[in-house]
């Protein structure tokens, strides 16, 4: 019988894309926060009466057209991939998707948890880049959940691990087919935060200035922004993408807040007249397909590079379940538990 557990922890999505289903998903995703970190009351309002009634309806549409057989691709890969780590795991330690908004909720995940009185449990944020909103959201939650509990085994929480050499190579295999053609450039979109989430986790008054990501090192060890620099620096050496052929950027702006730059879609609306006809495009924020790279990158973005003058738009598909990233993951969570 298992002794130990592991917990992969994505995100989240709708159970469904009716709009119902959607703007529950929504108002709970939203009201987090470390999401929208602004006071209760406003932001109670803000996403109650005016971000969820009417983003709702439009999002479900989203939904609906990147919606497998098998439900959300978020959920799917998820899924796959839990029982795949399983089966890798064998029977000492017991894997467990839990999605950080919905279902399977992270609290009947702990709850079942619980009751096996077990001596650890390792907890894999699916997130490569440590932001608040996310992972540091899905920490906060299993802290809460555990402080709960008279007896707590012995905790073990990632916080980020876009800086492996597994993850990267992981990405090199799923990317290395597409590379035998010769692009005239290459994006790497990682999905935004508002400056002030920046900003709070800057003690050093050292981020979003002139420079400040060109390296990643102790000053700037965990901020998002600087991670994402990093993670593209080392994803294009091991692709052999030299630095003037690749642009960094940052999607999905949520309101009128400034959000960290460059933004995606004004980048990519210049290209065409940079000479830039072709473009292979990256979404290393994520490890799973869902509605920010199937659809936003996928689409959205080739409609739009595609009107400004573009001639061909090619996104890398996530990690999914991957063999490459199957193993490396493997790799990773035998080190964690300091195996």
């Amino acid at each position: 019988m298992a002794d130990k557990a592991v917990v992969l922890v994505n995100l989240g999505t709708p159970d469904s894309y009716a709009v119902s289903d959607v703007r529950k998903y929504l108002r709970e995703f939203l009201m987090d926060g470390r999401v929208i970190d602004i006071p209760l009351i406003p932001r109670w309002m803000l996403v109650n009466l005016i971000i969820a009634p009417f983003r709702a309806p439009k999002s479900a549409k989203v939904y609906k057209s990147v919606w497998l057989e098998n439900g959300s691709p978020l959920k799917v890969y998820g899924l796959q991939l839990q029982k795949i780590m399983q089966e890798k795991m064998g029977n000492d330690v017991l894997v467990e998707l839990a999605m950080r908004y919905q279902s399977p909720s992270m609290d009947s995940v702990f709850e079942k948890l619980e009751k096996l009185q077990l001596k650890e449990i390792l907890i894999v944020p699916l997130f490569p880049q440590y932001a608040s909103a996310s992972t540091g959201s899905v920490l906060d939650k299993a802290m809460e959940i555990t402080s709960k509990w008279q007896l707590i085994p012995d905790l073990k929480m990632i916080s980020y691990f876009f800086d492996t050499p597994e993850f990267i190579d992981a990405w090199k295999a799923v990317a290395q087919p597409q590379m035998n053609k010769n692009y005239d450039h290459y994006l790497f979109s990682y999905h935004g935060l508002p400056e002030r989430q920046i900003r709070k986790g800057d003690p050093f008054d050292h981020c979003l200035k002139d420079g400040c990501c060109d390296t990643w090192g102790e000053i700037n060890r965990n901020c998002y922004r600087a991670q994402c620099f990093e993670t593209t620096r080392k994803l294009a050496a091991s692709l052999n993408i030299p630095a003037e052929k690749y642009t960094v950027s940052f999607q999905s702006r949520l309101g009128s807040d400034p959000w960290i730059k460059p933004y995606s879609d004004f980048v990519i609306k210049d290209m065409p007249k940079e000479g830039k006809n072709s473009v292979l495009a990256f979404s290393p924020s994520f490890v799973a397909d869902c509605l920010e790279t199937t659809e936003e990158v996928g689409e959205e973005y080739k409609e739009l590079f595609e009107e400004a003058g573009g001639k061909e738009w090619q996104l890398v598909e996530s990690l999914n379940v991957h063999e490459a990233w199957v193993s490396g993951l493997h790799q990773l969570i035998h080190r964690w538990q300091g195996n």
